[in-house]
């Protein structure tokens, strides 16, 4: 009887041992936390420049993370025009129009967008000048040419100037002209006409040996009668001894 109270005695304590130990199994298995939800992903789009002329070109520019879709997509483009694209990087674009470019990051944590818009200008027209007339171009390539007191040969430093207005007739060949005989106030007023004659045709010599027709060039005389200034002085007076060119 006694062995037998001793047996029941061992036999529970090793039942409550084992329950003891489940018990604290449990306890621990409860105590592992769940594993954490996927990373949610980012996306950074920019254009640079964002803004820019028919024609030209910009840098679009993302990064993204935790992301294993990647693309981008614009009005009227699909993402097949683009393909799938690296995490982080850049292309150059060439919108024809405004355009707002979408880029679309994928993961396992979700998705993320985010955009950039290019604005296209159209450049101003360019303004088209009319063409000069040639009384313009005349008036604007055509050089007086300048004496000195009392003389009606062509002086050496007007040289240069008399080949350039008869390199522009030889290019104008049906251009016709006058040109003008003018003095300063001195001298009486038949001596200053007969030295503006000797200085128009000094001119239209130099014009004719530099490859004008002479049927383009006709000769007149003003004398003193006509000033282009009217000032009493040395200045003014240089100013008036000239082989004018008209029309």
């Amino acid at each position: 009887m006694k062995q037998a109270i001793i047996r029941i005695a061992v036999i529970l304590t090793l039942g409550s041992a084992v329950m003891l130990s489940a018990c604290h199994k449990a306890k621990v298995a409860q105590a592992v936390p769940p594993p954490p939800p996927p990373a949610a992903p980012s996306a950074l789009l920019a254009a640079a420049p964002d803004t820019i002329e028919k024609g030209q070109s910009t840098t679009l520019t993302w990064e993204t993370a935790n992301a294993n879709e990647i693309s981008i997509d614009a009005i009227g483009t699909t993402t097949e025009a683009f393909g799938m694209l690296q995490p982080k990087g850049s292309m150059q674009v060439t919108p024809s129009d405004s355009t707002t470019y979408t880029l679309y990051a994928k993961g396992p944590g979700g998705k993320e967008e985010a955009t950039a818009r290019v604005t296209v200008t159209v450049p101003p027209p360019v303004a088209v000048l009319p063409e000069p007339t040639e009384d313009e171009l005349f008036a604007r390539n055509m050089k007086d040419i300048y004496f000195d007191l009392d003389k009606s040969d062509i002086r050496y430093d007007q040289q240069n100037t008399i080949e350039r207005d008869a390199a522009f007739l030889r290019q104008h060949s049906k251009m016709t002209l006058t040109v003008e005989g003018h003095c300063d106030e001195r001298g009486s007023v038949e001596y200053n006409l007969a030295l503006g004659d000797k200085r128009a045709n000094s001119v239209k010599e130099m014009l004719i040996a530099g490859g004008v027709g002479s049927a383009n060039v006709k000769t007149v005389t003003y004398g003193k009668e006509k000033p282009f200034c009217d000032e009493h002085d040395e200045d003014c007076w240089q100013q008036n001894r000239r082989g004018h060119f008209s029309r």
